[in-house]
Protein backbone atom coordinates (compact mmCIF):
# COMPACT_ATOMS: atom_id res chain seq x y z
CA UNK A 1 0.00 0.00 0.00
CA UNK A 2 1.65 3.25 -0.95
CA UNK A 3 1.50 6.25 1.43
CA UNK A 4 -1.87 7.98 -0.63
CA UNK A 5 -3.59 5.27 -0.22
CA UNK A 6 -3.22 5.79 3.64
CA UNK A 7 -5.01 8.72 2.78
CA UNK A 8 -8.70 9.40 4.24
CA UNK A 9 -11.44 10.07 1.50
CA UNK A 10 -12.69 13.38 2.33
CA UNK A 11 -15.69 12.89 -0.37
CA UNK A 12 -16.92 10.77 -3.71
CA UNK A 13 -19.26 12.92 -5.95
CA UNK A 14 -20.02 13.45 -9.37
CA UNK A 15 -18.28 16.83 -9.92
CA UNK A 16 -15.12 18.11 -8.06
CA UNK A 17 -14.76 22.17 -8.78
CA UNK A 18 -11.33 22.92 -7.81
CA UNK A 19 -11.21 26.74 -7.20
CA UNK A 20 -14.34 29.01 -6.37
CA UNK A 21 -13.83 32.15 -8.54
CA UNK A 22 -16.71 33.61 -10.85
CA UNK A 23 -16.04 30.54 -12.77
CA UNK A 24 -15.74 27.63 -10.02
CA UNK A 25 -18.76 29.33 -8.23
CA UNK A 26 -21.20 29.64 -11.47
CA UNK A 27 -20.04 26.05 -12.32
CA UNK A 28 -20.52 24.34 -8.93
CA UNK A 29 -24.09 25.87 -8.56
CA UNK A 30 -24.64 25.00 -12.27
CA UNK A 31 -23.60 21.56 -11.85
CA UNK A 32 -25.52 20.81 -8.75
CA UNK A 33 -28.67 22.73 -10.06
CA UNK A 34 -28.54 19.91 -13.01
CA UNK A 35 -28.40 16.98 -10.32
CA UNK A 36 -25.10 16.16 -9.81
CA UNK A 37 -23.52 15.84 -6.85
CA UNK A 38 -20.82 18.68 -6.14
CA UNK A 39 -17.81 19.83 -4.29
CA UNK A 40 -16.67 23.11 -4.65
CA UNK A 41 -12.77 23.16 -2.87
CA UNK A 42 -11.35 26.31 -2.53
CA UNK A 43 -8.13 27.88 -0.72
CA UNK A 44 -9.65 31.04 0.50
CA UNK A 45 -11.92 31.00 3.69
CA UNK A 46 -14.77 32.55 1.84
CA UNK A 47 -16.31 32.33 -2.29
CA UNK A 48 -15.52 34.32 -5.14
CA UNK A 49 -11.92 34.43 -5.96
CA UNK A 50 -10.50 37.53 -7.90
CA UNK A 51 -14.21 38.80 -7.79
CA UNK A 52 -14.28 39.04 -3.67
CA UNK A 53 -10.49 39.14 -2.96
CA UNK A 54 -8.76 41.93 -5.43
CA UNK A 55 -11.98 43.45 -7.66
CA UNK A 56 -15.84 44.96 -7.11
CA UNK A 57 -16.90 45.16 -10.55
CA UNK A 58 -17.87 42.39 -13.07
CA UNK A 59 -17.05 43.35 -16.41
CA UNK A 60 -18.00 41.67 -19.72
CA UNK A 61 -21.89 41.87 -18.75
CA UNK A 62 -22.15 44.27 -21.84
CA UNK A 63 -20.64 45.00 -25.28
CA UNK A 64 -19.14 48.52 -25.44
CA UNK A 65 -19.62 50.71 -28.05
CA UNK A 66 -23.44 53.49 -28.56
CA UNK A 67 -25.84 50.56 -27.93
CA UNK A 68 -24.90 48.36 -24.95
CA UNK A 69 -25.93 45.00 -25.77
CA UNK A 70 -26.48 42.23 -22.46
CA UNK A 71 -24.16 39.14 -23.33
CA UNK A 72 -24.51 37.36 -20.40
CA UNK A 73 -26.97 35.81 -18.42
CA UNK A 74 -28.43 32.90 -16.91
CA UNK A 75 -26.60 32.17 -13.73
CA UNK A 76 -24.64 35.25 -13.56
CA UNK A 77 -28.34 37.24 -13.59
CA UNK A 78 -28.88 35.41 -10.00
CA UNK A 79 -25.64 36.57 -9.11
CA UNK A 80 -26.31 40.58 -9.52
CA UNK A 81 -30.05 40.12 -8.52
CA UNK A 82 -28.43 38.54 -4.84
CA UNK A 83 -26.63 40.94 -4.81
CA UNK A 84 -28.90 44.35 -5.65
CA UNK A 85 -31.14 42.35 -2.68
CA UNK A 86 -27.84 42.93 -0.17
CA UNK A 87 -27.65 46.57 -1.24
CA UNK A 88 -26.70 49.13 -3.80
CA UNK A 89 -25.10 48.02 -7.16
CA UNK A 90 -24.13 51.04 -9.68
CA UNK A 91 -23.74 50.22 -13.53
CA UNK A 92 -21.13 52.37 -14.77
CA UNK A 93 -19.31 53.44 -18.00
CA UNK A 94 -15.84 51.44 -18.05
CA UNK A 95 -13.13 54.26 -17.70
CA UNK A 96 -10.95 53.11 -20.77
CA UNK A 97 -14.14 52.22 -23.26
CA UNK A 98 -14.40 48.67 -22.04
CA UNK A 99 -18.65 48.47 -21.60
CA UNK A 100 -20.50 49.03 -18.26
CA UNK A 101 -19.17 47.54 -15.30
CA UNK A 102 -21.60 46.07 -12.59
CA UNK A 103 -19.84 47.47 -9.50
CA UNK A 104 -20.62 45.92 -6.15
CA UNK A 105 -19.75 45.86 -2.31
CA UNK A 106 -17.22 42.39 -2.14
CA UNK A 107 -18.37 41.42 0.99
CA UNK A 108 -22.20 41.08 -0.23
CA UNK A 109 -20.70 39.02 -2.78
CA UNK A 110 -19.10 37.00 -0.53
CA UNK A 111 -22.80 36.19 1.06
CA UNK A 112 -24.22 35.72 -2.32
CA UNK A 113 -22.12 32.94 -3.56
CA UNK A 114 -22.64 31.18 -0.73
CA UNK A 115 -26.21 31.03 -0.44
CA UNK A 116 -26.32 30.45 -4.23
CA UNK A 117 -24.04 27.23 -4.05
CA UNK A 118 -26.12 26.04 -0.42
CA UNK A 119 -28.98 26.68 -2.00
CA UNK A 120 -28.36 24.71 -5.37
CA UNK A 121 -26.80 21.41 -3.11
CA UNK A 122 -23.41 22.28 -3.81
CA UNK A 123 -20.85 20.92 -0.94
CA UNK A 124 -18.55 23.73 -0.25
CA UNK A 125 -15.01 23.23 1.11
CA UNK A 126 -13.09 26.34 2.22
CA UNK A 127 -9.68 25.91 3.49
CA UNK A 128 -8.09 23.49 0.73
CA UNK A 129 -5.33 23.61 -1.20
CA UNK A 130 -4.93 20.77 -3.95
CA UNK A 131 -2.02 19.01 -3.26
CA UNK A 132 -2.25 16.66 -6.17
CA UNK A 133 -3.93 14.56 -8.48
CA UNK A 134 -3.86 11.17 -9.63
CA UNK A 135 -4.41 10.18 -13.24
CA UNK A 136 -4.61 6.63 -15.28
CA UNK A 137 -2.12 5.62 -17.71
CA UNK A 138 -3.39 6.31 -21.22
CA UNK A 139 -3.92 8.71 -24.08
CA UNK A 140 -6.31 10.96 -22.91
CA UNK A 141 -5.41 10.73 -19.48
CA UNK A 142 -8.12 9.98 -16.88
CA UNK A 143 -7.94 11.91 -13.56
CA UNK A 144 -9.58 9.58 -10.35
CA UNK A 145 -8.42 11.24 -7.73
CA UNK A 146 -7.57 14.56 -5.99
CA UNK A 147 -5.22 14.89 -3.27
CA UNK A 148 -5.73 18.32 -0.74
CA UNK A 149 -4.46 19.74 2.36
CA UNK A 150 -6.83 21.05 4.78
CA UNK A 151 -6.68 21.90 8.78
CA UNK A 152 -7.42 17.80 9.41
CA UNK A 153 -4.45 17.13 6.86
CA UNK A 154 -3.93 15.69 3.29
CA UNK A 155 -7.18 13.78 2.24
CA UNK A 156 -8.25 12.44 -1.14
CA UNK A 157 -11.20 13.25 -3.01
CA UNK A 158 -12.79 11.05 -5.78
CA UNK A 159 -15.36 12.18 -8.37
CA UNK A 160 -16.65 10.89 -11.90
CA UNK A 161 -15.96 14.71 -14.08
CA UNK A 162 -13.17 17.48 -12.89
CA UNK A 163 -13.60 21.09 -13.66
CA UNK A 164 -10.56 22.92 -13.04
CA UNK A 165 -11.55 26.36 -12.09
CA UNK A 166 -8.25 27.38 -10.19
CA UNK A 167 -7.15 30.11 -12.61
CA UNK A 168 -3.70 28.69 -12.20
CA UNK A 169 -4.70 25.63 -13.93
CA UNK A 170 -3.74 23.89 -11.12
CA UNK A 171 -5.29 20.75 -11.59
CA UNK A 172 -4.04 20.23 -14.86
CA UNK A 173 -0.49 20.74 -13.60
CA UNK A 174 -0.35 17.84 -11.34
CA UNK A 175 -2.47 15.72 -13.84
CA UNK A 176 0.59 16.18 -16.31
CA UNK A 177 -2.21 17.62 -19.00
CA UNK A 178 -0.74 20.08 -21.08
CA UNK A 179 -0.58 24.24 -20.98
CA UNK A 180 1.03 27.11 -21.62
CA UNK A 181 3.46 28.80 -19.25
CA UNK A 182 2.50 32.62 -20.16
CA UNK A 183 6.05 34.40 -20.64
CA UNK A 184 7.57 31.70 -22.75
CA UNK A 185 6.28 32.48 -26.12
CA UNK A 186 4.59 35.85 -25.31
CA UNK A 187 5.08 38.61 -23.02
CA UNK A 188 2.89 37.90 -19.72
CA UNK A 189 0.44 40.85 -19.00
CA UNK A 190 1.20 42.52 -15.47
CA UNK A 191 0.31 42.09 -11.69
CA UNK A 192 -1.71 44.72 -9.73
CA UNK A 193 -2.41 45.60 -5.86
CA UNK A 194 -5.85 47.19 -5.85
CA UNK A 195 -6.99 49.16 -2.70
CA UNK A 196 -9.55 51.21 -1.66
CA UNK A 197 -9.95 54.89 0.03
CA UNK A 198 -12.32 56.59 1.74
CA UNK A 199 -13.20 60.22 3.08
CA UNK A 200 -13.03 60.52 -0.82
CA UNK A 201 -14.67 64.04 -1.85
CA UNK A 202 -16.29 63.21 -5.06
CA UNK A 203 -17.93 66.37 -6.04
CA UNK A 204 -13.98 67.92 -6.38
CA UNK A 205 -12.79 64.26 -7.65
CA UNK A 206 -15.38 64.73 -10.46
CA UNK A 207 -13.81 68.07 -11.55
CA UNK A 208 -11.10 66.73 -13.18
CA UNK A 209 -11.12 64.34 -16.43
CA UNK A 210 -9.24 60.89 -16.84
CA UNK A 211 -7.06 62.53 -19.50
CA UNK A 212 -6.37 65.28 -16.69
CA UNK A 213 -5.34 62.92 -13.77
CA UNK A 214 -3.36 60.74 -16.40
CA UNK A 215 -1.62 63.89 -16.93
CA UNK A 216 -0.81 64.72 -13.28
CA UNK A 217 0.50 60.82 -12.84
CA UNK A 218 3.30 61.37 -15.26
CA UNK A 219 3.87 64.96 -13.82
CA UNK A 220 4.54 62.98 -10.57
CA UNK A 221 6.21 60.71 -11.41
CA UNK A 222 8.76 62.77 -14.13
CA UNK A 223 9.32 64.61 -11.11
CA UNK A 224 11.14 61.72 -9.64
CA UNK A 225 9.85 62.53 -6.40
CA UNK A 226 7.14 59.17 -6.87
CA UNK A 227 8.02 56.20 -8.09
CA UNK A 228 4.97 55.39 -10.39
CA UNK A 229 5.69 52.36 -13.58
CA UNK A 230 2.56 52.69 -14.62
CA UNK A 231 1.66 56.26 -15.97
CA UNK A 232 -2.49 56.05 -16.41
CA UNK A 233 -5.01 53.74 -14.33
CA UNK A 234 -8.29 54.09 -12.80
CA UNK A 235 -10.21 55.17 -9.63
CA UNK A 236 -13.89 54.66 -9.54
CA UNK A 237 -16.80 55.15 -7.24
CA UNK A 238 -18.25 52.10 -5.31
CA UNK A 239 -21.63 51.51 -3.56
CA UNK A 240 -20.35 52.94 -0.43
CA UNK A 241 -20.27 56.64 0.40
CA UNK A 242 -17.25 58.50 -0.63
CA UNK A 243 -15.01 55.23 -1.37
CA UNK A 244 -13.19 54.73 -4.40
CA UNK A 245 -11.67 51.87 -5.94
CA UNK A 246 -8.17 51.61 -7.57
CA UNK A 247 -6.97 49.54 -10.55
CA UNK A 248 -2.96 51.34 -10.27
CA UNK A 249 -0.42 49.58 -10.02
CA UNK A 250 1.73 46.95 -12.15
CA UNK A 251 4.23 44.65 -11.08
CA UNK A 252 6.08 42.69 -13.74
CA UNK A 253 3.91 38.83 -14.23
CA UNK A 254 7.23 36.97 -14.76
CA UNK A 255 11.20 36.93 -14.86
CA UNK A 256 13.75 33.89 -16.14
CA UNK A 257 15.81 31.72 -13.66
CA UNK A 258 18.10 29.03 -14.58
CA UNK A 259 17.43 29.70 -18.72
CA UNK A 260 13.17 28.98 -17.41
CA UNK A 261 10.45 31.12 -17.07
CA UNK A 262 9.18 31.85 -13.50
CA UNK A 263 5.79 33.45 -12.72
CA UNK A 264 2.97 34.01 -9.99
CA UNK A 265 2.87 30.04 -10.03
CA UNK A 266 6.30 29.53 -7.95
CA UNK A 267 5.98 30.74 -3.97
CA UNK A 268 9.05 32.93 -4.00
CA UNK A 269 8.10 35.04 -7.11
CA UNK A 270 4.49 35.04 -5.67
CA UNK A 271 5.50 36.27 -2.14
CA UNK A 272 7.64 39.14 -3.86
CA UNK A 273 5.19 41.08 -5.86
CA UNK A 274 2.67 40.59 -2.91
CA UNK A 275 5.35 43.25 -1.09
CA UNK A 276 6.01 44.86 -4.35
CA UNK A 277 2.19 45.61 -5.07
CA UNK A 278 1.77 46.83 -1.98
CA UNK A 279 5.01 49.06 -1.80
CA UNK A 280 3.64 50.66 -5.28
CA UNK A 281 0.12 51.35 -3.97
CA UNK A 282 1.79 53.36 -0.99
CA UNK A 283 3.12 55.43 -3.54
CA UNK A 284 0.04 55.50 -5.88
CA UNK A 285 -1.92 56.86 -2.84
CA UNK A 286 1.02 59.31 -1.62
CA UNK A 287 0.24 60.83 -5.34
CA UNK A 288 -3.13 60.86 -4.71
CA UNK A 289 -3.68 62.88 -1.63
CA UNK A 290 -0.67 65.08 -2.85
CA UNK A 291 -1.82 65.57 -6.29
CA UNK A 292 -5.59 64.60 -6.92
CA UNK A 293 -8.28 67.24 -6.24
CA UNK A 294 -11.28 64.98 -3.80
CA UNK A 295 -8.39 63.13 -2.17
CA UNK A 296 -6.43 65.72 0.24
CA UNK A 297 -8.43 64.25 3.56
CA UNK A 298 -9.17 60.76 1.72
CA UNK A 299 -7.18 57.74 3.29
CA UNK A 300 -6.19 54.11 2.60
CA UNK A 301 -9.44 51.85 3.36
CA UNK A 302 -8.03 48.20 2.19
CA UNK A 303 -5.87 47.11 -0.08
CA UNK A 304 -7.29 43.71 -2.25
CA UNK A 305 -6.67 40.74 -0.23
CA UNK A 306 -3.81 39.36 -2.63
CA UNK A 307 -2.31 41.05 -5.59
CA UNK A 308 -4.30 40.34 -9.20
CA UNK A 309 -2.96 37.73 -11.43
CA UNK A 310 -4.36 38.14 -15.01
CA UNK A 311 -2.63 35.06 -16.50
CA UNK A 312 -0.36 31.94 -15.29
CA UNK A 313 -1.01 28.94 -17.12
CA UNK A 314 -3.57 28.42 -20.13
CA UNK A 315 -4.08 24.93 -20.85
CA UNK A 316 -4.40 23.70 -23.92
CA UNK A 317 -7.98 22.48 -24.96
CA UNK A 318 -9.66 20.85 -27.96
CA UNK A 319 -9.46 24.26 -29.57
CA UNK A 320 -7.54 27.28 -28.78
CA UNK A 321 -9.33 30.64 -28.73
CA UNK A 322 -7.29 32.74 -31.21
CA UNK A 323 -6.26 37.11 -31.65
CA UNK A 324 -7.65 36.71 -35.27
CA UNK A 325 -11.21 34.67 -33.66
CA UNK A 326 -11.80 37.57 -31.23
CA UNK A 327 -10.71 40.53 -33.51
CA UNK A 328 -13.57 39.34 -36.25
CA UNK A 329 -16.60 38.49 -33.84
CA UNK A 330 -16.07 35.11 -35.19
CA UNK A 331 -18.89 32.59 -34.37
CA UNK A 332 -18.79 28.65 -33.63
CA UNK A 333 -21.19 25.79 -34.04
CA UNK A 334 -20.04 24.93 -30.54
CA UNK A 335 -20.15 28.06 -28.66
CA UNK A 336 -21.39 28.53 -25.19
CA UNK A 337 -20.85 31.74 -24.55
CA UNK A 338 -20.58 35.18 -26.12
CA UNK A 339 -17.38 38.15 -25.77
CA UNK A 340 -17.82 41.52 -26.67
CA UNK A 341 -15.03 42.79 -24.78
CA UNK A 342 -12.07 44.56 -26.40
CA UNK A 343 -8.56 42.74 -26.01
CA UNK A 344 -7.27 44.60 -23.08
CA UNK A 345 -3.10 43.95 -22.93
CA UNK A 346 -1.43 45.13 -19.23
CA UNK A 347 1.99 44.67 -20.70
CA UNK A 348 4.82 46.14 -19.11
CA UNK A 349 5.30 49.78 -19.26
CA UNK A 350 3.81 52.87 -18.62
CA UNK A 351 0.36 52.37 -20.46
CA UNK A 352 -2.30 49.59 -21.36
CA UNK A 353 -3.08 48.89 -25.27
CA UNK A 354 -6.37 48.40 -25.85
CA UNK A 355 -7.77 46.50 -29.50
CA UNK A 356 -11.62 46.38 -30.35
CA UNK A 357 -14.07 44.44 -32.00
CA UNK A 358 -16.48 45.76 -34.59
CA UNK A 359 -18.97 47.99 -33.28
CA UNK A 360 -21.82 45.65 -31.55
CA UNK A 361 -20.24 42.33 -31.74
CA UNK A 362 -19.02 39.72 -30.18
CA UNK A 363 -17.24 36.41 -30.22
CA UNK A 364 -18.33 33.08 -29.50
CA UNK A 365 -16.30 30.74 -26.76
CA UNK A 366 -16.38 27.25 -27.93
CA UNK A 367 -17.11 24.81 -25.76
CA UNK A 368 -13.58 22.96 -27.00
CA UNK A 369 -11.76 25.60 -25.38
CA UNK A 370 -12.94 24.58 -21.92
CA UNK A 371 -12.00 20.47 -22.88
CA UNK A 372 -8.61 19.59 -21.60
CA UNK A 373 -6.84 18.43 -24.84
CA UNK A 374 -5.06 15.81 -22.95
CA UNK A 375 -7.96 14.72 -20.46
CA UNK A 376 -11.12 12.33 -20.83
CA UNK A 377 -13.10 13.47 -17.88
CA UNK A 378 -12.05 17.45 -17.16
CA UNK A 379 -12.85 20.39 -18.14
CA UNK A 380 -11.42 24.02 -17.77
CA UNK A 381 -12.74 27.29 -17.04
CA UNK A 382 -12.27 30.86 -16.48
CA UNK A 383 -8.98 32.54 -16.83
CA UNK A 384 -6.68 29.16 -17.77
CA UNK A 385 -8.65 28.30 -20.68
CA UNK A 386 -7.50 27.31 -23.91
CA UNK A 387 -6.43 30.95 -25.53
CA UNK A 388 -3.79 32.59 -26.72
CA UNK A 389 -1.96 35.90 -25.09
CA UNK A 390 -4.24 38.01 -26.93
CA UNK A 391 -7.79 36.15 -27.22
CA UNK A 392 -7.17 35.49 -23.02
CA UNK A 393 -6.81 39.56 -22.99
CA UNK A 394 -10.33 39.49 -24.12
CA UNK A 395 -11.84 36.76 -22.94
CA UNK A 396 -10.77 36.53 -19.21
CA UNK A 397 -13.50 39.17 -18.18
CA UNK A 398 -15.01 38.07 -14.90
CA UNK A 399 -18.74 37.78 -16.57
CA UNK A 400 -17.29 35.59 -19.00
CA UNK A 401 -15.69 33.11 -16.69
CA UNK A 402 -19.30 32.93 -14.99
CA UNK A 403 -20.82 32.24 -18.60
CA UNK A 404 -17.78 29.71 -18.92
CA UNK A 405 -18.26 28.13 -15.62
CA UNK A 406 -22.30 27.58 -16.92
CA UNK A 407 -21.63 25.86 -19.87
CA UNK A 408 -18.77 23.92 -17.53
CA UNK A 409 -20.81 23.07 -14.98
CA UNK A 410 -23.50 21.85 -17.16
CA UNK A 411 -21.35 19.87 -19.32
CA UNK A 412 -19.44 18.20 -16.16
CA UNK A 413 -23.20 16.75 -14.74
CA UNK A 414 -24.58 15.62 -18.01
CA UNK A 415 -20.92 13.17 -18.44
CA UNK A 416 -21.10 12.17 -14.67
CA UNK A 417 -23.85 10.66 -15.73
CA UNK A 418 -21.61 8.90 -18.49
CA UNK A 419 -18.59 6.03 -18.41
CA UNK A 420 -15.85 7.58 -16.84
CA UNK A 421 -17.28 11.17 -17.05
CA UNK A 422 -16.00 11.15 -20.81
CA UNK A 423 -16.21 14.97 -21.51
CA UNK A 424 -16.07 14.47 -25.30
CA UNK A 425 -19.65 11.91 -25.24
CA UNK A 426 -21.62 15.17 -24.33
CA UNK A 427 -23.72 16.22 -26.88
CA UNK A 428 -23.13 19.42 -27.94
CA UNK A 429 -26.74 20.26 -29.23
CA UNK A 430 -28.36 19.36 -25.33
CA UNK A 431 -25.83 21.22 -23.79
CA UNK A 432 -26.72 24.57 -26.01
CA UNK A 433 -30.11 23.32 -25.54
CA UNK A 434 -29.89 22.79 -21.49
CA UNK A 435 -27.98 26.50 -21.56
CA UNK A 436 -30.45 28.33 -23.23
CA UNK A 437 -33.13 26.81 -20.83
CA UNK A 438 -31.08 27.68 -17.97
CA UNK A 439 -31.30 31.42 -19.39
CA UNK A 440 -27.68 31.62 -20.84
CA UNK A 441 -27.07 33.58 -24.17
CA UNK A 442 -25.00 32.06 -26.72
CA UNK A 443 -26.23 33.82 -29.68
CA UNK A 444 -26.36 37.26 -31.15
CA UNK A 445 -30.05 37.11 -31.56
CA UNK A 446 -30.24 36.67 -27.63
CA UNK A 447 -28.61 39.64 -26.78
CA UNK A 448 -30.32 42.23 -25.73
CA UNK A 449 -29.77 46.21 -26.30
CA UNK A 450 -30.13 47.94 -22.90
CA UNK A 451 -29.53 50.93 -21.25
CA UNK A 452 -27.04 50.74 -18.10
CA UNK A 453 -28.90 52.52 -14.63
CA UNK A 454 -27.12 52.78 -11.63
CA UNK A 455 -28.40 51.27 -8.55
Amino acid sequence: MTYLETLPIFAEVDVAVVGAGSSGCVAAIAAARAGASVLLIERHGFLGGTSTAVLDTFYGFYTPGAVAKKVVAGVADDVVGGLRALGPVVERPNTFGAGTGVTYHPEHLKVVWERLALDAGVRVLLHATLQDALTTSGAPARVTELVIATKAGLQRVRARAFIDASGDADLCHYAGLGYELAGEHDPAQTLTTTFKMVNVDLLRRKSITKAQINALMAEAAESGRYDLPRREGSDHITPVDHMTATIMTRVPSYDRRDGRVVNATDPEFLSRAEMEGRRQALEYIRFLQDRVPGYERAQLATFGVQIGVRETRRVYGDYRLTREDVLTARQFEDQVGLCGAPIEDHHEGADTQWQYLPEGECAGIPFRTLIVRDAENVLVTGRCFSATHDAHASVRSMAQCMAMGQAAGEAAAIASCGAHGAIRAVDIAALRDRLRLGGAVIEMERARATEAHAG
